[in-house]
């Protein structure tokens, strides 16, 4: 199932996040490969979110899960 890949790749990537006070939560994952996540802590309200959701995140997560197509924040 899509969401568990997406959800073992996460659990990779959270430690990254955590050291520096953030982390995030999976809200969904679309049929069509869309992820929705929730960025937390400090990743919440950090100038650089975006660009560690693009450029981070979701790179980590394409290489990990090729059906993701995108990864958005909400």
């Amino acid at each position: 199932m899509l969401k568990d890949k997406v959800e073992e790749a996460l659990a990779k990537i959270r430690p990254a996040l955590q050291q520096d006070g953030g982390d995030l939560e999976l809200i969904d994952v679309s049929d069509d490969g869309v992820v929705k996540v929730k960025l937390t802590g400090a990743c919440g309200s950090c100038p650089m979110s975006q660009m560690t959701l693009k450029h981070g995140i979701e790179q980590r997560l394409r290489e990990e899960v090729p059906e993701v197509a995108m990864v958005e924040s909400v």
